[in-house]
């Protein structure tokens, strides 16, 4: 089955992990073999040829940089043109990506339906581009609007206004507070620009301030559902509701935290607190429940976002795995149709919806 994965972390991985994406997932591990400087060293989950054996074959693939004032426990550049600078050589990686014909972005409905084509016409070619949609993790690198509309015209087409604490024009995760003046100005250049709202990390105040006074496209690229674990970066069924409401999709985040609750960083493991790729089709079974179909729910797993094995699934070894999940929706009794809309064709026609 075809899979849309709505929220990688690619090129950060790339320049602040040094990995070779084009590498195999093992060898990444081998050549992390005795490093400590990250937790998750050797423990990696996702490569490009991973993300092929697995025909997750179109991705959400972000640029992440946040800015943080100083005495913030947050890590994070000094500067918002630092910020910016990071975020640009990130995109710098995927235009890389591009030119030895690994990947290939994403950013209107004509190069979305070649993409799928392509895509389409089986497996016999081994070494397929994978599509790409630019997003903006966190708003702080945007110095001005001026910079938004740079990233624009290099093909952002997707972002979220906050990471995690307290960012420039929201508030993000484990952080308590609203958008502001600068956050209503990035709303409304965001709506100008019909770009895609990303509403993932945004904390209670700022998500209900922002569903206010915005009404262009959103989506949350990962976020589960605060019914299984009860914490501000999930989505109460309040907030889920009124993201069906918006005709959004949502994607479903395989960070190990967020799946079950009473979860201990570096100390709890996916084995010994039992996750597996259950409690996602938890949270997704939970979002249809609400929704009254399958249409509003997606896959967007965050996988290798500065965690790996020791906190994912114990049941995933690759983001390949994601080939897993069809088989236990249908035991759920899930219709070919409703896997299909789950799996990609949800966040594709939302994409067709916006840009047609």
């Amino acid at each position: 089955m075809f899979v849309f994965d709505a929220h990688l972390d690619l090129a950060m991985n790339a320049l602040e992990w040094n990995r070779d994406l084009t590498w195999t997932v093992e060898d990444i591990r081998k050549s992390e073999a005795g490093m400590i400087d990250k937790p998750d060293r050797g423990k990696n989950t996702v490569s490009l040829p991973a993300m092929r054996k697995g025909n997750v074959g179109l991705c959400v693939a972000t640029q992440i940089a946040r800015y943080v004032k100083r005495g913030s426990p947050l890590p994070g550049w000094n500067s918002p043109h630092q910020a910016w600078a990071q975020t640009q050589g990130q995109f710098a990686w995927y235009k890389a990506m591009e030119e030895i014909g690994e990947m290939v972005q994403i950013t209107n409905i004509k190069e979305l339906k070649t993409h799928m084509a392509l895509w389409e016409r089986g497996a016999s070619d081994s070494k397929k581009p994978i599509g790409y949609i630019l997003s903006l993790e966190g708003a702080d690198s945007i110095v001005t609007i001026d910079h938004l509309e740079k990233s624009h015209e290099m093909g952002l087409r997707a972002i979220g206004p906050a990471h995690y604490g307290p960012g420039t024009y929201a508030h993000g995760t484990d952080s308590i507070g609203g958008i502001g003046t600068k956050g209503k100005e990035l709303l409304k250049k965001i709506e100008e620009l019909n770009l895609i709202l990303d509403a993932t990390h945004l904390c209670d105040m700022s998500f209900w301030e922002t569903m206010k006074i915005y009404n262009g496209p959103v989506w949350a690229s990962h976020n589960n559902c605060r019914k299984f674990v009860n914490h501000n970066r999930q989505f109460s069924d309040e907030q889920i509701n009124e993201l069906i409401r918006r005709k959004a999709v949502i994607g479903i985040a395989l960070d190990a935290w967020m799946m079950v609750p009473n979860w201990i960083r570096g100390k709890s493991t996916p084995k010994d607190m039992g996750v597996t790729l259950n409690q996602m089709v938890d949270n997704i079974d939970h979002i249809c429940q609400l929704a009254g179909n399958s249409l509003h729910v997606g896959i967007g797993t965050d996988l290798d976002g500065a965690f790996g094995k020791e906190q994912t699934p114990d049941d995933l070894n690759t983001i390949a795995d994601l080939q897993k999940i069809p088989v236990l929706l249908s035991k759920r009794g899930y219709s070919d149709g409703d896997v299909k809309n789950i799996m990609h064709l949800n966040f594709i026609k939302f994409l067709e919806r916006i840009w047609d």
